[in-house]
């Protein structure tokens, strides 16, 4: 055995010795957090759409019944109400950006119709409308009907032939009645609506204004007069016709409507025949 095989084995020097990794940090999971951010917010959006319908419900069934209380409808009268966009931030800003009303055979004495109402910028709490419109449809029956409320005129024989209404009468000559058609062009003046002679035919034959003159002289007057009916009598003094046509196989009228009927008690009331 060698000298260097007998010599003890010495330390590896403090220096040398490899140094001991230190502990590993913890890493604070952030999935859980996106996680349950998400659950709330999903939660919120839950509970807000809640609420928003609970809101619309009450509302639309407030005015519905405003509505129905106010026209003297029956109680179980169809009332759509649509209000537009989310209610609850307009209950907060106090006013409803537009709200539609609509409902079929609505009726007011001798005036009928289907009716559909557009208000814009609607205050909550007073005020006046932004604006309002209002649209009334009514079918051959409901225009006999208010026609039949005009003096001399033959509702019974009132039709439609878009543009106009039509109606049937009779004129004497010698002593024999002569059936004499006559078409009529619907039109909005001074808010009433007026039925005005555009076509004649006498016997099945088309003729003109003049040619009826002469043929039957002053008796055509009862023919070639313009017929007014006065709509005023039905409705709110702050609705005032603006426009009317034939189309199709309905009369349909638009009204414009006064922002202050709202809170203006002459303005809600009936209006007057001039």
């Amino acid at each position: 055995m060698s000298a260097g095989d007998t010599q003890p084995t010495q330390p590896i020097p403090g220096e040398w010795a490899i140094a001991e990794a230190p502990a590993p940090r913890r890493r604070h999971r952030v999935w859980p957090w996106i996680v349950g951010f998400v659950i709330v917010i999903g939660l919120a959006v839950v509970a807000w759409f809640a609420a928003e319908a609970l809101a619309k419900n009450l509302v639309t069934k407030t005015i519905r019944d405003e509505v129905v209380t106010q026209l003297s409808l029956p109680a179980d009268q169809d009332v759509d109400v649509e209000v537009a966009g989310a209610v609850i931030p307009q209950l907060i800003a106090g006013s409803f950006g537009e709200i539609t009303v609509a409902s079929d055979d609505v009726v007011v004495d001798s005036f009928s119709g289907d009716v559909v109402v557009t208000a814009t910028d609607v205050p909550i709490r007073g005020g006046e409308l932004g604006g309002a419109t209002a649209t009334v449809t009514l079918d051959e029956d409901q225009v006999r009907q208010l026609m039949s409320t005009v003096d001399g005129f033959p509702a019974d024989s009132l039709g439609f032939a878009a543009p106009d209404l039509t109606m049937q009468t009779e004129l004497s000559l010698f002593g024999i009645a002569v059936p004499v058609g006559v078409s009529l062009t619907p039109s909005a003046v001074d808010g009433q609506l007026v039925l005005s002679p555009s076509s004649l035919q006498v016997a099945g034959a088309t003729v003109t204004a003049s040619g009826l003159q002469q043929q039957f002289g002053a008796v055509a007057d009862a023919v070639l007069r313009d017929w007014p009916v006065c709509l005023a009598q039905y409705i709110p003094a702050g609705m005032t016709l603006t426009d009317v046509a034939v189309d199709g196989d309905v009369l349909v009228a638009d009204f414009d409507i006064d922002g202050g009927i709202i809170s203006d008690p002459a303005l809600q009331a009936t209006g007057t025949c001039g």
